[in-house]
């Protein structure tokens, strides 16, 4: 456990905070927190981190609780996992998620740590992670979807002092960018996570100086106190006291053929707590898909999945975390085994909202979402330039997909967006203007969203037309199982890839491949997934299915699943269309489901290779 070297000893006095001083040290760590955004942003090379904002900040109290920020990162573990003493001017690097404590969950995030110091005190934390486009490996931008340890997917950095005292450690700098095939971007990158949070730290230092450091600490305490004391009214009104709720969705497979894996947790509460149990679960994959996360991080996407959907005026932080207990079976596919492999963690990310959603509309159906693009797949190309001014370059591209947002009670799922919110597309034109591709479609699927009252967003088609020789790298999900619907709503579509070749051939690919060449004039259909639908979609305002119609996003065919009867122009036949859904009506047996997961998980594995091009993934044992 780290030793926090402080000249001063004096603790930090409980102090009352007045009501305008708390809102104005609150929304001074609000801005201090996007501040770090804007910094990195402003600083980084790489497109994932420069273009998509795939980073993630916090500024944390003297105990190093999240206070404002952004989730995927826990202070606490990082400094329980920490041998040593931390100074003033120290900042601190790791990208180890099995020496962190799973402070952070693989190696392409970097992850940096910084106290900050006030007269001697250590007053709060400032962090920052990004995801590093590579971090060498045995594949370009580091995440091999075959890999079977961690030492197959890059560098892996053990966490240390980058600078002690304000000192930069040059040589182990040096080292780990020799590791990588894009040093001057990772160099670039690391060095605008240092900056953001030293911004910061210049930040909370200013903080206390203007109202006092007693004042400053206090209204940390105040403000994670109110987040307590919200979460447990929250909890109480959710939950029914003794009544254990559960719910299972999956990972499609693990990028070597084993699959699905069953994903299954259960929440009880007991008096104000409530018990988030993972039991169930498949065991862990051979494959890089494992989601190695602890106990807080499970803490702390259960918050900001309530707060987001009960209660978004809550200001989110750690403060609830002793109203949570977490239960997370060993050595399966929540918490691996050293050295397994992880860099395709990111759609057991995404599926703990989906199983949050499941859950909680189980409680109250005013906040029950479908499922939706719970993960953020990738996409990259790299080779080098034949000839030209950049003859015998190396390019590289990482970029992140977008989907359909589940359909939910306040409306709509958004069609092609990001299951992150900051997330952000690489304009086309960037794309064009660096890298040997063009970008000949970018467009949303019609009727890949799942019917409902509320519609599933839908899924894009990108269309990417290869200029250079090269390789593809694909990481995606939801190929084999649908993303469900609820309350009547029906399944958005599954995500596909395929090739067109320049000779005119065809060439379906998995969800989940590296190392695949490609030529110029090659064609590849990057398809995401749409989101289902939420409620009976006969529901849905005809008139509002014709414009959807006229728009492209529901073709004449699909809009006969709302029951509408339409032209190509969105015309409504309203005679016609009340006639058929009252055929559709009178043909159901019964009420219809709480959730819609489309066929039984049998009948999609024997319909996989007709339905998908693809093989149905070898069956697992379950727990």
């Amino acid at each position: 456990m780290a030793n926090l070297v402080q000249t001063s000893t004096e603790p930090f006095r409980k102090v009352d905070v007045d009501v305008v001083t708390l809102d104005l040290i609150e929304n001074g760590l609000r801005s201090a927190r996007y501040e770090m955004d804007e910094v990195l942003f402003r600083t980084a090379l790489s497109p994932g981190i420069r273009e998509q904002h795939d980073e993630f900040p916090l500024i944390g109290d003297p105990e190093g609780k999240m206070v404002v920020g952004q989730f995927g990162l826990s202070i606490p573990d990082f400094l329980e996992n920490f041998e040593g003493d931390i100074e003033e001017g120290d900042v601190l690097l790791t990208s180890d998620p099995y020496s962190c404590g799973a402070a952070i969950s693989h190696a392409n995030d970097w992850l940096v740590v910084m106290p900050i110091y006030f007269e001697g005190r250590i007053v709060g934390w400032a962090s920052q992670f990004g995801h590093m486009s590579d971090v060498g490996g045995k594949t370009p931008a580091s995440m091999p979807t075959d890999a079977r340890t961690i030492f197959e997917e890059g560098v892996v950095i053990p966490p240390f002092k980058l600078y002690k005292k304000g000192v930069l450690d040059e040589d182990a700098l040096r080292i780990i960018l020799n590791q990588v095939r894009k040093p001057d971007w990772n160099r670039a990158d690391l060095n605008g996570i240092v900056a953001a949070c030293r911004t910061a730290a210049r930040r909370v230092q200013q903080m206390c100086e203007r109202f006092g450091v007693d004042t400053y600490t206090s209204a940390l305490d105040a403000l994670l106190d109110r987040n307590y004391r919200a979460m447990k009214a929250l909890l109480e009104a959710v939950f029914e006291e003794g009544k254990p709720v559960s719910f299972t969705d999956y990972i499609d497979d693990d990028g070597r053929g084993n699959g699905p894996f069953e994903l299954r947790m259960t929440i009880t509460r007991t008096g104000e707590k409530v018990l988030i149990d993972l039991t169930g679960s498949s065991g862990q994959a051979e494959g890089p898909v494992n989601y190695y996360i602890n106990e807080n991080l499970i803490r702390m996407f259960f918050g900001i999945y309530m707060i987001t959907v009960a209660d978004p005026q809550i200001l989110w932080n750690d403060g609830f975390y002793p109203l949570v207990d977490v239960k997370i079976p060993e050595d399966s596919f929540w918490k691996p085994k050293y050295p397994q492999a992880l860099n395709g963690r990111n759609h057991g990310i995404g599926r703990l909202f989906d199983l949050f959603g499941g859950l909680l509309g189980q409680c109250n159906p005013d906040l029950m979402n479908a499922a939706g693009f719970s993960s953020s797949p990738h996409f990259m190309y790299s080779g080098y330039y034949r000839d030209g001014a950049r003859k015998g370059e190396w390019f590289q591209l990482y970029s992140i997909g977008f989907g359909g947002i589940p359909g939910r009670p306040v409306g709509d799922g958004p069609d092609g967006h990001s299951l992150w919110p900051s997330f952000m597309n690489i304009p086309s034109e960037y794309l064009e203007s660096y890298y040997p591709l063009r970008v000949e479609r970018w467009e949303t699927v019609p009727d890949s969203g799942g019917p409902g009252l509320h519609r599933g967003g839908n899924g894009v088609d990108v269309a990417f037309r290869f200029l250079e020789p090269g390789t593809i790298a694909i990481h995606d999900d939801r190929w084999l199982t649908y993303p469900w619907g609820v309350l009547g709503g029906e399944p958005g579509a599954r995500g596909r890839k395929w090739l067109e070749r320049a000779d005119g051939t065809v060439e379906v690919l998995p969800s989940k491949v590296h190392d695949v060449e490609v030529q110029p004039g090659d064609l590849l259909h990057f398809v995401t997934w749409g989101g289902g639908g939420w409620r009976d979609p006969l529901e849905r305002d005809p008139a509002l299915v014709g414009l959807e119609v006229l728009r492209g996003l529901v073709t004449v065919e699909g809009a006969r699943r709302y029951g509408v009867v339409c032209d190509e122009e969105g015309n409504v036949d309203e005679q016609a269309t009340a006639t058929l859904r009252e055929e559709i009506r009178s043909q159901r047996t019964g009420e219809l489901p709480i959730v819609n997961k489309g066929p039984d998980l049998e009948t999609i594995m024997a319909n996989a290779l007709e339905e998908t091009g693809l093989p149905a993934p070898t069956p697992i044992n379950r727990r």
